[in-house]
């Protein structure tokens, strides 16, 4: 097993990894911004190194800073987390030229999934359904127009280079895309340096599904059952699920071999989600899956997920743990032909915004005391006497939860949102209150548009 590790993120994700390191008695190295010197992911860790300001490009973007850091800590290995370096293959090839350990996949396989077209065109190859879409950049707005006169309106129009939700535009007729595609080009030039346009058909009602996969030691690539993100503003998710409820077992069966070749057609080791858009074919669900059986690979996010906890908790694995494991060339904690679901959980994303317009509202934490009993679990970044910055995303803990069914964890989650006493930054946890008395929530009869709907 890996004896140093550096994680190269912070707040609740690098707590929750420097939680795993030390149980399996892996020094935990943590490395830190300016502004972020009292967070406790830093106080918990081993050993703790600042990289520079706040601003992320000089403190957690900046890779000779954390190269740096990991040669004068004598790290072994690094975990980049989710965001900033996870899925940034130039990182990762010099990390392992550099003679340390990644905890994540090969940066073939990131390079080969970062880009949207790309991506579609491999998992079409490999047999994994695709929208029908654009198999090569739209050049110019005469060649999105020509495309999406192939396709079908609306269309979305996606920066190929994009991620998280970012880089998006929806356009129902021509006039619209003229507009969308020059907005989502000159995004995606400033966010991601690549002007390629993707032209996709658009659903207008549509859940969100993914699976979790785990590329093994041995080469195997293994499924850990789908998770439900369908809850999101703004194209970024604020609820995930497992199982999802929208998903009979045969067609489970479907998802899960899908993204097995999905993961097998790249190569795939360590963990990794395969996302997908579940199409329904009439208008009401029939809550079995019935009325839902068509699916389209959507992306692969090449990095532990935020929402990874619910698998952890149906599958009873340690996903961080079995990252390192595979890492380190050794063999699961569990057994692959045998892996079994059980139970349900939901995991809500606490961030510092309103919960009626979702405006981040950053500011220092007055209150903070985490509702605790049987089936909860917080995997947070902050205490009491913090500041949530303006600097970073403004996700502050995900507050999990498990039970027998979907219906008891349901009910956990009431009384855990209930029983989080949060005061001084803007806080959504009234959203969540309200949408666990929601009738189309609770039903499970739910899509991407609910949050709307609900405001």
């Amino acid at each position: 097993m890996i004896e140093s590790l550096l994680v190269a993120n912070r707040g609740e994700i690098a707590r929750r990894i420097i939680r795993t390191a030390k149980r399996l008695g892996i020094r935990a190295i943590a490395v830190h911004s300016e502004a972020d010197a009292g967070l406790p992911f830093v106080t918990e860790a081993d050993e703790a190194v600042c990289v520079g300001p706040a601003n992320p490009a000089q403190s957690y973007r900046n890779t000779e800073a954390i190269l740096a850091a990991a040669k004068s800590t004598g790290a072994q290995a690094i975990h980049p987390g989710y965001g900033f370096l996870s899925e940034n293959a130039d990182f990762a090839r010099t990390v392992e030229s550099s003679g340390l350990i990644w905890v994540g996949p090969g940066a073939d396989a990131i390079t080969a999934m970062g880009d949207k077209i790309n991506a579609r065109n491999l998992m079409a190859a490999a047999g994994v359904p695709v929208a029908p879409g654009t198999t090569e950049p739209a050049a110019d707005l005469d060649a999105a127009v020509a495309a999406a006169g192939e396709i079908g309106y609306p269309v979305m129009v996606k920066a190929a280079a994009g991620g998280g939700g970012m880089g998006m535009g929806v356009a129902a007729d021509e006039a619209a895309l003229r507009t969308e595609y020059d907005k989502v080009r000159a995004f995606a030039e400033r966010m991601f340096g690549d002007g390629s346009v993707l032209i996709e058909r658009y659903f207008p009602r549509v859940r969100h599904v993914e699976v979790q996969i785990l590329g093994l030691a041995d080469g195997r690539v293994v499924a850990l059952g789908e998770r439900e993100c369908s809850v999101q503003r703004r194209n970024q998710k604020l609820v995930e699920e497992s199982p999802s409820p929208a998903v009979s077992p045969e067609l489970r069966e479907r998802f899960l071999a899908a993204a097995v070749r999905a993961g097998e057609a790249v190569g795939y080791r360590n963990a990794g989600t395969v996302e997908c858009l579940l199409v329904p074919r009439e208008r009401d669900f029939k809550g079995d899956g019935s009325a839902s059986e068509e699916f389209f690979f959507l992306e692969m996010n090449t990095r532990l997920q935020v929402e990874h906890p619910v698998t952890e908790l149906v599958y009873g694995v340690d996903l961080v743990e079995e990252q390192l494991r595979v890492a380190a060339g050794l063999a699961p904690t569990f057994d692959p032909d045998a892996l079994a679901p059980r139970g349900h959980a939901i995991e809500l994303r606490i961030n510092a915004e309103d919960p009626k317009r979702f405006l981040p509202g950053p500011g220092a934490i007055k209150t903070w005391v985490e509702p605790t009993g049987e089936g909860v679990r917080v995997d947070s970044g902050y205490v009491a006497g913090n500041t949530v910055t303006p600097f970073y995303d403004s996700l502050m803990a995900k507050l999990i939860v498990n039970g027998k069914d979907r219906a008891e964890a349901i009910e956990r989650a009431k009384a855990a949102v209930a029983a989080f006493d949060l005061t001084g930054p803007k806080c959504n946890l009234p959203f969540f209150a309200e949408l666990l008395e929601n009738q189309e929530f609770l039903s499970g009869d739910y899509d991407t548009g609910i949050v709307s709907r609900m405001r």
